[in-house]
């Protein structure tokens, strides 16, 4: 009975993401791009694998099936010379119960500002950032059964202007009674709007210029417009077709509704020799709809990686490198470092 209601409270969330649907009417999208090159090399399909560190940004719900304390840290040169990193670090409490930290940062650099009257620049340099801190909690609550939720502190900053919001997480991971076979479930970032603010919006005005005498300089506060964070409903599959002593091949698919875009769907495999050498491929957002220039720039394409684990008796380490076709962008590589125990 409880996973029942808990599966219809996430079908029925997920209804409101088709009545919100506003393709470029979101605030904070750096929330929707791939975390982790393990994942990004299977073409984003891991919400029913969820079986490292990274799983608290795709299915919360896997992070008590781990079993491990793990460290990641997570580096990409996202488009338009901007950087993407992600660090991440879960803790198994017990049997049934895990919790995580998190930082997702996508950093703009910094440029010179100019203006009108000092078009070779003012001395002075504008920087933006995008933040997001995470806590993440999961339970098992039966042997094939698990849920989790993260809670987000977000912040969007450009140059003296930022914006910040709270959202949620919650993701379920059942594992059916065919051995091998996965479902995920998970809804990300229902939460509150973002609205900018900031000294730059603070600007003199003359609330009565047919009229001589009065102050021309009034302070006033320019007020912008506020905007949701971009829902997101994904349902995944994996199946474990291989799983012995020395070969393990997972096949997985995500298929993903968000709220500012049209639906798409991700495919991916992973192939990991005696727990030592893993090779991936997969299709980041095959089918996704919209114009000729939304399809070349957003959609993605092909993607691989490799990945390299290695026991070192009290601990592990890991090296994973991904690469993922971009459309009319430079292809996107990343790379993570990870220690666990």
């Amino acid at each position: 009975m409880i996973k029942s209601k808990i599966i219809i409270l996430i079908i029925l969330a997920s209804g409101m993401l088709f009545s919100q649907s506003k393709v470029g009417t979101t605030a904070a999208n750096f929330l929707t791009i791939p975390v982790g090159p393990r994942a990004a090399g299977m073409g984003g399909a891991f919400t029913a694998v969820a079986n490292d560190v990274t799983t608290a940004y795709w299915n919360p719900g896997g992070l008590s099936r781990i079993g491990d304390i793990e460290f990641t840290a997570s580096f990409a040169q996202w488009i338009a010379g901007t950087k993407l990193n992600w660090f991440g670090l879960n803790y198994q409490i017990d049997e049934d119960d895990a919790v995580a930290l998190s930082i997702d940062q996508l950093d703009y650099g910094q440029g010179e500002v100019t203006t009108p009257d000092q078009p070779d620049g003012t001395g002075e340099n504008w920087s933006a950032a995008d933040l997001c801190f995470a806590f993440s909690y999961a339970r098992n609550l039966t042997d094939r059964f698990s849920i989790g939720g993260t809670i987000k502190y977000i912040n969007q900053k450009i140059w003296n202007e930022s914006a910040s919001a709270f959202a949620l997480d919650i993701g379920l991971l059942y594992y059916t009674e065919l051995p091998g076979l996965n479902i995920g479930m998970n809804i990300s970032n229902f939460g509150t709007e973002m609205q900018l603010a900031g000294k730059d919006l603070l600007q003199p005005v003359d609330i009565d210029p047919a009229h001589a005498g009065n102050n021309a300089s009034i302070a006033s506060n320019l007020s912008t417009s506020s905007w949701p964070l971009p829902l997101q409903f994904t349902v995944g599959l994996g199946y474990e077709f291989i799983n012995n002593e020395n070969w393990k091949w997972t096949v997985a698919s995500d298929a993903v509704i968000p709220s500012n875009q049209t639906s798409y769907l991700n495919i991916g495999t992973e192939l990991v020799w005696n727990n030592l050498f893993s090779i991936r491929g997969g299709y980041y957002s095959l089918s996704r709809g919209g114009g000729q220039i939304v399809n070349q720039s957003a959609r993605g394409g092909l993607s691989g990686g490799v990945g390299l684990h290695y026991n070192f008796g009290g601990f592990f380490g890991k090296i994973d490198y991904s690469y993922t076709s971009f459309g009319i962008f430079d292809p996107i590589n990343r790379i993570s470092i990870s220690l666990g125990l």
